[in-house]
């Protein structure tokens, strides 16, 4: 029997999903793989430190070297030192992870795939949000199965939906040309309109 999202809300049926992107094996070093990318991607890589070429401070001997009675130093830029450089501090760069177009939909498909095996997938027809209603939102996602934070996947032309569910506490709303496998494992339920799925649908296959 293939698949199928359960429309929540005024919606009634069910939205069919297609069986060669939701019907994927889980492959979990692959879904962490990309996981891994994606998260990687969004840091800024912005830490920066100063070495104790860069503080601002003189590089003069602090002291003679003998007939003080004291330790012998060096430059008081000394990571040693209060007010020194840092050794082996971060710098910026970036943490780029590459993972191969190829592998990024497989790991798609298995996410996907796991909402749909375990029945956390479901439907919601924009039209039913004329205009933007918090409450109407909160009403379809009380009839939507389990618990655990939601990911409303919407696209164009979709604005009054998204308004609608975007103040909910515990719930995401996002693009569907945004959602990564990140965002799908994030979540414990997965909320999709008919042209959303259809794009997620076409990001995950496979070509």
């Amino acid at each position: 029997m293939a698949a199928s999202a359960k429309y929540i809300g005024e919606g009634s049926g069910t939205l069919a999903l297609d069986e060669s992107v939701f019907g994927e094996r889980f492959h979990g070093p692959l879904v962490h793989e990309a996981v891994r990318a994606e998260l990687a991607a969004q840091r800024r890589g912005t830490a920066s430190t100063q070495t104790r070429g860069e503080v601002s401070m003189t590089g003069a001997k602090a002291w003679r070297q003998k007939g003080t009675g004291r330790a012998r130093v060096g430059a008081l830029s000394s990571p040693t030192r209060t007010g020194g450089g840092v050794a082996f501090g971060p710098k910026p760069r970036a943490y780029t992870v590459k993972v191969n177009r190829k592998a990024r939909r497989r790991a798609l498909r298995a996410a996907l795939s796991v909402h749909a095996e375990r029945g956390s997938i479901a439907a919601v027809d924009p039209a039913g949000f004329d205009t933007p209603s918090t409450k109407a939102a909160v009403a379809a996602l009380a009839s939507l199965d389990g618990d655990g934070r939601v990911l409303v996947v919407l696209t164009d032309g979709e604005e009054s939906a998204v308004k609608s569910f975007r103040n909910i506490r515990d719930v995401t709303v996002m693009h569907a040309d945004a959602v990564g496998v990140a965002d799908v494992v994030g979540h414990a339920r997965l909320v999709v309109s008919e042209k959303a799925l259809t794009r997620l649908t076409e990001k995950a296959a496979s070509r």
